[in-house]
């Protein structure tokens, strides 16, 4: 049994290890599930009692430790302004609510191991891990920073073809090679040949070489139309932690401005500013009276050398209604209701405004889950610096249009890693993507790192140049083939000036989505038919 603890150990090992940020390594995800599988192989033909929750035990263990050890700075940004104790306690539910579900697949995988082949019980895991990943992109607590194609954001060179399949091609990829890795491998320890070991290796070759084969013909012949736009990114590095007190929103305005000057240029189109850079002391900007602020002012008046530029920038906004007619809406006392959102808003020298409102929203400090059923924790996620009511949002992306026609996408932080919602602003028309953050909530860890990886991801798929503007770290240009450029560095004031190409042609990815999600979903579905079927007498 301690032997079987050992490869559950030694599969996590091997996760993290080909987790970005680290280069290159990202092929060690190819095996890294057969230790696992191998020590779950044993427990099914072994002897023991209660081999099910032997084998979720074995599934979790491997599943928190490599979780844990990738996003460890989960605790880092809670021990920030949490007693030690407290900022572990909740970043337990990250670090373990993904394990769990990951336990659940192979236990499902146990549960249909025994009614079919092995074959067809491996091509069950793979559907049944791909559901899991499905539902940690969809439900309230939604965190799907550890869906298993994202594991080559470190090497995009390999997986030029996500302009197909999205990032869940990927995980099928993944675990595809681990499948059939396993079954050769486990063939060899015990001498049997159920299958044959030569159509296996074949076939093994075949799902390695094939997809990267077409990948780095893709990367090496792809050529981008030419169609410039110069964009500029602006990262003012703001501590998160002191934005209200060590530094106005005036004085944020102004190194804003300051920085945007620095590297602009008189043919510059769009300057891109990160998340909540436009604020107001202590509360939020009214969206319907923004024109009348200072800040607006003195925006249009930078815009004044510059003929054709907007600003993109994040916003903290609120909406007042006069009833609530939102679930967020909080309700001023006099008649008449807030709803604050994260929000983004596109300024150019008209005196047209357009608002995005964040609809990816971050469980527990931007929204609370479940929120009907959980709504006596509204003061505990208050002290955890989160809001009590949630934020307000939108249900759809939309599109921030230039005067001159220009679309872009405005993604806001923790968006960018939903490839299937960013797919939709560019079906709207987004020319490019400006995502807009503010990473500096993790300090200096690999957060940050693969917070822009992912970003590659989302280039990828929809063949889009992205410019990133985040507050502290890090900020850039990603090109449509996922190559990063001009990259800033950690905690330092910095602006980029970046001529990229508009796009206006739609990849199979972004036209149909994640198509491949939906018909390993149905393949999963059946699977669970069969565990789930009673056996006819004497079947």
């Amino acid at each position: 049994m301690r032997n079987n603890y050992f490869l559950a150990l030694l599969s996590a090992v091997l996760l993290w290890l080909a987790w970005p940020p680290v280069p290159y390594t990202a092929p060690l995800l190819w095996v890294a599930f057969v230790p696992l599988l191998i020590a779950i192989e044993r427990v099914i033909k072994g002897n023991d009692v209660k081999k099910g929750r032997k084998v979720f035990n074995l599934a979790f263990l491997a599943g928190f430790l490599w979780n844990t050890a990738s996003i460890y700075w989960v605790y880092n940004a809670m021990s920030a302004y949490l007693p030690n104790y407290i900022a572990l306690l909740i970043s337990l539910i990250p670090f373990g609510l993904a394990p769990l579900l990951m336990a659940l697949v192979f236990r499902l995988y146990y549960q249909l191991r025994k009614k079919t082949t092995q074959v067809f019980a491996l091509m069950g895991l793979i559907c049944f891990w791909v559901g899991y990943e499905y539902l940690h992109q969809w439900w309230d607590l939604a965190f799907p920073w550890m869906t298993l194609g994202n594991g080559f954001a470190s090497f995009h060179q390999l997986i030029q073809w996500y302009s197909i399949t999205g990032v869940f091609g990927g995980t099928i990829w993944i675990w595809s090679i681990n499948t059939i890795s396993f079954l050769l491998v486990h063939q060899k320890i015990t001498k049997t040949a159920t299958y044959s070991n030569k159509k296996i290796t074949i076939a093994l070759l075949a799902a390695i070489i094939i997809p990267i084969s077409v990948s780095l013909i893709q990367y090496t012949s792809y050529q981008e139309h030419i169609n410039p736009s110069q964009v500029v990114v602006v990262q003012p590095n703001i501590d998160p932690y002191g934005k209200f007190g060590a530094i106005s929103p005036q004085q944020q305005l102004t190194s804003l401005i300051e920085l945007s000057s620095q590297v602009a240029k008189p043919n510059t189109e769009f300057f891109i500013w990160p998340e909540t850079a436009i604020s107001a002391q202590g509360y939020h900007l009214v969206e319907d009276e923004f024109r009348t602020t200072n800040a607006f002012e003195q925006i249009q008046l930078f815009l004044d050398s510059f003929r054709n530029a907007n600003v993109v920038s994040g916003i903290e906004s609120v909406a007042i209604y006069d009833s609530a007619n939102t679930s967020t809406a909080r309700d001023l006392g006099n008649g008449t209701f807030l709803d604050p959102f994260n929000a983004a808003v596109l300024v150019d020298q008209s005196s047209k405004l357009q608002f995005y409102h964040k609809s990816k929203l971050v469980p527990g400090v931007e929204q609370l889950p479940f929120g009907e059923a959980l709504s006596f924790m509204k003061p505990l996620f208050a002290q955890f610096g989160g809001s009590t009511g949630g934020y307000g949002s939108q249900a759809e992306p939309s599109v921030f249009y230039s005067q001159s026609g220009i679309g872009v996408a405005p993604v806001i932080c923790y968006e960018s890693i939903w490839g299937n919602y960013v797919a939709e602003y560019v079906k709207k028309g987004a020319q490019f993507i400006a995502i807009v953050t503010n990473d500096g909530w993790w300090g200096n860890t690999s957060g940050k790192d693969q917070h822009l990886l992912y970003a590659k991801l989302r280039a990828i798929e929809n063949r889009r140049w992205v410019a990133r503007s985040a507050n502290t770290g890090l900020s850039g240009f990603i090109n449509q083939r996922g190559d990063i450029f001009q990259q800033t560095e950690w905690w330092q004031p910095a602006a980029r000036a970046q001529e990229i190409n508009l796009n206006e042609d739609l990849t199979f990815y972004t036209k149909n989505g994640d198509l491949i999600l939906y018909l390993i979903l149905a393949g999963g579905l059946y699977a669970f038919y069969l565990i789930v079927k009673k056996d006819r007498p004497g079947a």
